[in-house]
């Protein structure tokens, strides 16, 4: 197949390859001493030197062997030169530059552009046949693609992978040319203890009872004794403490043994809270006289209109003394009407609120009705899913000051002035009830 715009690129390049080569071959055959200055033949030399531009170089050929000279270098000059005319240029120098005039127009890049697929890849073949070992490419592209291929069919990726996976299940396993057995050979090696010499400066002589006891104690014995002469540096602290604290012999295996952790009973998780909701509600509501603590504790399916309803039902019961709604998912709908069963009721005496998703606007409102409650005296509300704030903590701080029959508070305090002032509180309201008792 005939490529023009491929063979012109080829061409360019092989003219180029071949000018350099010519260039440097020509520039060896010049031997030193066939420089002329002037017109002259005569080698160059300091007397001859004018200026530099009277250098002419010359062509040299080999002597002719026949006419008896054996290798010989004859110069001949190149051409005449005036004085002043200047370097002459080689007739093959000369020819390579006219040989490049024709290449200096071409557009490359409009002739890469108009190459085919084939075109593009006879060019690749012809660049790699004149410089196979490119340097200046990376490794992965000193090779053609050989990757190209005609596809076999459409791709299914499913029945592939089902392919897949069937060869490898139906492909036999390499069967061993000699099985394992599972036989030691040999015996394993033991290291051989040398005994240690003390000398005579360390030797202490003892009772001959004392030497008799003590060469026939096991391990875990000479761990006791050790134990109890205080040495703890030779065995662990586990062992050291079972050693002190029981009076028997617990050390079983010796100084050198592994420590092992304490075994110890698993316990089972605690039972979920038995109270019956829908039962307790109705007994909150007929005051019944059997039932003094409501415990909803850890009751997380229970409504909030449900709980609502509880404190609605403890405005007028004069019966229940203490009330935990802990961790029952509360919001501040729960401790609005927590607020206002507060204001009304006069027999509760504990009320836990904790771990539930109340927030600082909730929180007060169950401050502030601690105002018109003198009967509660134990009053929880730490561990909220949200934090209260200052403002919040401040009116803590003052509740606990107006109100002397808070005793118990449960609450965390983040800030120092609050905290401060709520345990002065505390302390005074502990006081007056003690005087209280004493009256």
């Amino acid at each position: 197949m005939k490529l023009d715009a491929s063979e012109t690129l080829i061409r360019m390049v092989e003219d180029a390859y071949s000018g350099i080569i010519e260039g440097t071959e020509k520039s060896k055959c010049v031997p030193p001493g066939c420089w002329a200055a002037g017109s002259d033949s005569q080698p160059f030399s300091e007397e001859t030197s004018t200026t530099p531009h009277s250098l002419q170089p010359l062509i040299v050929i080999p002597g002719d062997g026949a006419a008896g000279t054996s290798s010989q270098w004859q110069a001949q000059p190149n051409g005449d030169a005036g004085e002043g005319s200047g370097p002459h240029i080689a007739p093959a120098t000369m020819s390579y530059q006219k040989e490049l005039e024709k290449y200096r127009d071409i557009d490359e890049d409009e002739i890469m552009r108009g190459l085919s697929a084939e075109e593009l890849d006879q060019l690749d073949l012809e660049l790699q046949e004149m410089d196979p070992e490119n340097v200046l490419l990376p490794a992965g592209m000193r090779q053609k693609d050989q990757t190209k291929k005609t596809p076999t069919g459409p791709l299914d990726r499913d029945a592939l992978m089902h392919h897949l996976e069937k060869e490898a299940l139906e492909a036999k396993e390499r069967e061993d040319l000699i099985p394992f057995t599972g036989e030691k050979k040999g015996k394993p090696f033991i290291p051989k203890q040398a005994k240690r010499e003390i000398p005579k400066e360390e030797q202490i002589t003892l009772e001959p009872e004392l030497e008799e006891a003590l060469a026939n104690a096991t391990d875990a014995e000479m761990c006791d004794i050790a134990a109890i002469l205080g040495m703890y540096t030779l065995m662990s602290n586990k062992q050291y403490y079972d050693a002190i604290t029981t009076g028997i012999i617990i050390n079983k295996e010796g100084i050198n043994s592994v420590v092992k952790p304490d075994s110890y009973k698993p316990v089972p998780d605690e039972p979920p809270n038995p109270t019956n909701v829908e039962e307790t509600l109705q007994k909150i509501k007929s005051n019944a006289s059997d039932l003094e603590e409501v415990n909803l504790n850890n009751i997380k399916d229970v409504p909030i209109p449900t709980l609502k309803e509880f404190c609605e039902a403890m405005k007028s019961n004069t019966r229940v003394t203490k009330l935990s709604l802990v961790a029952t998912r509360s919001n501040d709908p729960v401790a609005f009407a927590v607020a206002e069963m507060l204001k009304v009721n006069k027999t509760l005496q504990s009320l836990n609120i904790e771990s539930n998703f109340i927030s600082s606007a909730g929180m007060l409102a169950v401050i502030k009705a601690m105002k018109n409650n003198s009967t509660l005296t134990e009053l929880r509300v730490d561990n909220q899913h949200q934090n209260l704030g200052d403002t919040v903590e401040m009116e803590m701080a003052s509740m606990l000051e107006n109100c002397p029959s808070i005793i118990r508070f449960g609450y965390q305090f983040t800030r120092q002035g609050p905290r401060a002032r709520s345990s002065t509180a505390i302390t005074r309201n502990l006081d007056l009830c003690r005087k209280k008792k004493k009256v």
